[in-house]
This record gives C-alpha cells, structure tokens and sequence, in this order.
C-alpha cells in the first residue's frame, strides 16, 4: 500500500465513522502497553481453544434453497440448515465449472402513495405482491437476486418519507417475487430508531428472508458477517455498507453498518477466510439526483478495491450513475456500478422513476472465478389509475418500450420512453464493460447479438 493509498483510508474512515475508533491503551507507557496485549492476547487463545473444543469447526450458517437436507444439519427451519456464524444459502446443488448468474435491484422504496395503494380497505391487510407482475421473471431467471430495503420494517403507523416505515408484506412481496437476500443499511436504517431496526431483523428472519447491513447487538453483526450466497461451487460475501442514517444516533446494542474502509477491509478478510470466492461490497453513498459519482464516491471505491474486494455494488442517489469494469483475457475484473437508481418508489420526477437491474455472470475454473460477463437491464415505474386508486409496476423496459397500446395514456408512455432515452444517453457515453441487455426468446443478451 502506497502512503497516499494510508492516507485515504484513514481519511475515509475519519470522514464516515461515527464513532472513530480510539487506541484502548492510549495513555500508558510503551512496555506497559506491550504487556498488556501479550496478557489479553494469550487469554483471548485461551478462551478461542475453550470455546472450539467439541465443535465444528465448519459453523457457517446455511440456508438450503431447493438442495436436498445433508446429514451434517446442525437444525433445520422450513427446510434450511442454520448455525451460529456466516450466513450462507445455497441454492440448487452444487457444481464446479459452470456459469452462475446473480441480479442486483436498486432503491426499494416505501412512500405514502405505495402504502395506500397496498392497502386492501374491507381487510386492513396489505399485498404488494403485483407490484413485481411483470418483473417477476426477470429476478426469477437469476441464481440469485439481491435488493436494497431502503425502508424499514418497524410496524404501524405506516408511514413514507421522511421516517419511512413499510408494512411487512413489502418485504414479503421480495421474496415471492424472487428475491434471495436484502440489504438494509441505508440512510434510512434508522428512522424508526432501535426498535425499528431490530423489528427489521426479526421480521426479515421470520419471513426466512437473508439480509446484512443492520443488526440488533455486535455479537450478531460479528457472527452473521459476511453473508454467503453458495451455488454452483461458487460462494459470493455480501458485504453491506451506508454512509449514514440522516444524523439518526444508532443508540447500543442496535448496529447499523458505516461505511469505514478499514473495517470493511477486515471484512473483506474474515469473508476470504470463511471461503468466499468473489465478495461484494453493496454501498449506499453518494450524492442524490447527481448523474455522475462524486470525488469521494471514486476515492472510496479505490480503497474498497485496495481491501480485496471484488465487485462494488452502490445505492443512495435515486438516480441511474454509469457503471464500469476492466476487462482482461480472461474476463472483467474491479466492476463498480455507482448507482443503479430507484427499483420501485412513487418518486415521478425525470430520472428517477426508474433504474437498472445489473446482471452479472460468474464462472469457477479451477481454483479461479470468473466474472465474465455484466450487463443491465432497465426497469420504469408504471403508476396507472385502476378502479380509482393508484397502482404502482415494474416494467423491464425493452419489452414494453414498442408496446404503446399497453399504457392506458400516452402520457405514461411518453415518459417512459424520455426514461430510456435519457438512461440509454447517460450509458451508453460512460459505460465500460457494461452493455444493456434484452430479452430475446426467454433470453437476457446484448441488442448486437
């Protein structure tokens, strides 16, 4: 590491840490503070070996999607195998040497309008389930779908911007719709303070719904970090990370995730050493509405790289942000998408009533994996008037955007189409490494292909 490579990450810690962390034998001599470190160390070993005698040392949390229960299940919950440390799902059974594909979603919003338009009247219930209509395959035809939860979970009264406050059954409507795992440290992680976040946790664990960025105690952060999306004989940390939470104090036990270059370097660590193959950094930072990442976004972007991570993944903005990759012989290497804009909000204005799905291909050849293909695909916000209220959609846009007769005005199809022009406009001219993709007979390719 180069001095000014030091130098940025301990200006970027100083600059989003909350709480900086302080030297804790500050103030005591040299050789008092030697002692000291051997002193707790050699009881820290101690205490290690106590603590592993009798146990597996394989203690990763596994949910089972779709595999077959293995002998070494520790317990198993609604058909998933589950422990006390990293948290990993595997889906499908495994096999080395074969493509695997994971989908990222952008902003999952809960404003007022998508409350009362979820809301049914002669119940009291709620069901966002078609708001996912017509995307639904796409998240589907992925290995794994991985959103961002910019609300929280924290129980009634529902409520949007600015403490946002989502029924339970948005989350729900995720998992039904094929989401495999949320993130949930954002500006907003806090809105509804302690109580919030750890309702988030428990009803994201009730609905069997795997997530990282926010937790109820340290222990649980330190235990269930990274999460571990495990298919194909590939294994993909999920590391998640947010700027802030509006000048919300995170009051303890409760842990909300910062973004602190060295601790997530130290993630990047534990998450190699728990036999990760690729580990992606999902970063909410950023400036809102600004089209184009800000100095500090490109700073951190190099230190996360400089920790060892493989793929940078960013929220926060509202808006679509260019996204980039080197390419090599053997594939794309340091692929950063700086935003991907909303995925599902009542936010109309131009440029964010809608973003981008980003799909990446990863292969495993020997002891090596591959990124070898990224692409996105666009998504829009439909929010027609049916029988008087409000509904709210996400379209992928190549299948729509020559379907007019669809939209029940040409007003909504008109913005749409400014939708994809402007997105098309901001992509195509930044992008590297990075090309739309469409669906062409139950296939997402590149339109030259």
């Amino acid at each position: 590491m180069t001095i000014f490579e030091a130098a940025s990450f301990d200006r970027l810690r100083s600059d989003f840490s909350p709480n900086p962390r302080k030297e804790p034998f500050a103030g005591l001599k040299k050789r008092e503070r030697m002692n000291r470190r051997r002193i707790l160390l050699s009881a820290a070993i101690v205490f290690v070996a106590v603590c592993l005698k009798g146990q597996n040392t394989d203690s990763t949390r596994i949910v089972l999607k779709g595999c077959e229960k293995s002998d070494s299940t520790n317990s198993v919950l609604n058909g998933c195998e589950k422990s006390d440390s990293a948290h990993s799902i595997l889906n499908g059974r495994e096999k080395s040497d074969s493509t695997l594909t994971i989908l990222f979603a952008g902003d999952i919003m809960g404003h007022d309008m998508q409350i009362a338009s979820a809301r049914d009247d002669s119940t009291g219930t709620y069901s966002y389930d078609s708001v996912f209509k017509y995307i639904r395959p796409v998240i589907e035809d992925a290995d794994f779908a991985v959103g961002n939860l910019e609300v929280t979970l924290g129980g009634a009264p529902y409520k949007g911007y600015p403490a946002f406050s989502s029924p339970d059954a948005l989350a729900l409507a995720c998992k039904n719709a094929g989401f495999d795992a949320l993130m949930t440290a954002n500006n907003h992680s806090a809105d509804r303070g302690p109580r919030g976040i750890a309702r988030t946790v428990r009803v994201l664990d009730s609905l069997d719904i795997p997530h990282t960025g926010t937790w109820t105690g340290p222990e649980a952060r330190d235990t269930l970090t990274p999460l571990i999306l495990s298919a194909k004989g590939i294994r993909v940390a999920m590391l998640n990370y947010t700027y802030g939470t509006n000048g919300i104090v995170v009051l303890p036990p409760r842990v909300v995730s910062y973004i602190d270059t060295l601790r997530i370097t130290g993630d990047i660590v534990t998450s190699r050493e728990k036999g990760a193959d690729l580990v992606v950094v999902f970063i909410h930072w950023g400036n809102e509405y600004d089209s184009v990442p800000s100095p500090l976004q490109e700073l951190t972007a190099k230190a996360i790289f400089n920790g060892g991570a493989d793929i940078i993944i960013g929220a926060h903005p509202h808006v679509l942000q260019p996204m980039h990759a080197k390419a090599d012989s053997s594939g794309l290497c340091d692929p950063v998408v700086w935003s991907m804009g909303n995925f599902i909000s009542n936010q109309r204005k131009r440029r964010s009533d809608g973003g981008a799905m980003v799909r990446m291909e990863l292969k495993k050849e020997g002891d090596k994996t591959l990124i070898t293909s990224a692409g996105y695909i666009l998504t829009w916000v439909w929010s027609p008037l049916e029988n008087g209220r409000r509904k709210f959609y996400i379209l992928p846009c190549s299948e729509f955007e020559e379907n007019r007769e669809f939209f029940q005005s040409s007003s909504a199809y008109d913005a749409m189409t400014v939708f994809i022009k402007d997105s098309r406009r901001l992509l195509n001219g930044s992008n590297s490494g990075f090309t739309e993709l469409i669906n062409a007979g139950g296939q997402w390719i590149p339109p030259d292909r």
